[in-house]
């Protein structure tokens, strides 16, 4: 099975007429074309996805357990909390 050209059959062209081009009467052919839908990408409904939500929360645990064991440790350190 052979494609179909995009372009029309040259039989079916229109002709032309000395030095003024086409025919009265006559149209040129369509040719085949590619065009864009007029509809773009929508837009997010919010600049934070959830995968970023989480690693968001994600971050804010982990500096919240560190800065918790930090102070600890400079308490320690500076002799006012011996034990815990």
């Amino acid at each position: 099975m052979t494609a179909v050209p995009p372009d029309p059959d040259p039989v079916e062209t229109p002709s032309v007429g000395g030095a003024h081009g086409v025919e009265p009467g006559e149209t040129p052919p369509d040719s085949g074309s590619t065009t864009q839908s007029a509809n773009q990408d929508p837009p997010p409904r919010s600049r934070m996805t959830p995968t970023g939500v989480a690693a968001l929360i994600a971050v804010g645990v982990i500096f919240a357990i560190f800065l918790v064991v930090a102070v600890v440790y400079l308490l320690q350190v500076a002799g006012l909390m011996d034990r815990w």
